[in-house]
């Protein structure tokens, strides 16, 4: 599948660049994107929630009536989940959501992510560039460029390129990674997936293994 490589202000450069077919261009697995995506999200999760049971909370232990005689159910303890105040029955504790996942499946989600966007026309391919010092109003010309202000968009930077990251750090709707760094989640929750010429080569190197 070959792809036309555009410049900065969206303008065909004349180059071509050929996008391999097993990468970009398999039938999708949903069950392997959604189990990455899975992963993705629950590896986010800090699981620092905690509620306090009967024996956290601060209160007398003085019984609060006699057992027998009065009409009621029996009660040993203010700090009994039945009254108000007292502890939670089988509240949140501290715990650790991730998983894992063996490489070729998460390897498979991400050709299955790529494809999904490649068939949809949503995978574009940007001749490299960067900036002499990080400037937001530089990037957000590029984004005018393609008509990305308003969406979503997931820049896939080659080497290192700090200046073009921080750049787009600090803009909501558009995010810069690294090609070593792209995962199922932000590939498909992206409107348009913008690759750097020289990121297509590491991209098919790293999922055809």
């Amino acid at each position: 599948m070959k792809v036309a490589v555009l410049d900065i202000n969206g303008k065909e450069t004349g180059r071509q660049v050929e996008l391999s077919d097993s990468i970009f261009a398999i039938e999708p697995n949903d069950h392997a994107v959604y189990l990455d995506v899975k992963q993705y999200l629950a590896n986010k999760r800090q699981g620092t929630h905690k509620s306090k049971e009967r024996a956290e909370i601060t209160g007398s232990t003085r019984k609060l009536k006699k057992q027998k005689g009065t009409g009621t159910a029996r009660a040993g303890s203010i700090k009994s989940p039945v009254f108000r105040g007292g502890g939670r029955i089988f509240g949140p504790r501290p715990r650790n959501y991730s998983f894992k996942l063996n490489k070729n499946l998460k390897r498979l989600a991400r050709k299955s992510a790529l494809s999904i966007q490649a068939k949809e026309n949503n995978l574009v391919v940007i001749e490299d560039f960067t900036f002499e010092a990080p400037s937001t109003k530089k990037f957000v010309n590029i984004l005018k460029a393609f008509e990305l202000e308003n969406k979503k968009s997931l820049f896939v930077l080659g080497e290192s390129n700090n200046n073009v990251y921080l750049s787009s750090r600090n803009l909501k709707k558009a995010k810069s990674v690294n090609s070593s760094l792209l995962n199922t989640y932000e590939i498909l929750n992206a409107n348009k997936v913008v690759l750097f010429e020289s990121t297509v080569e590491g991209i098919e190197s790293n999922l055809s293994k």
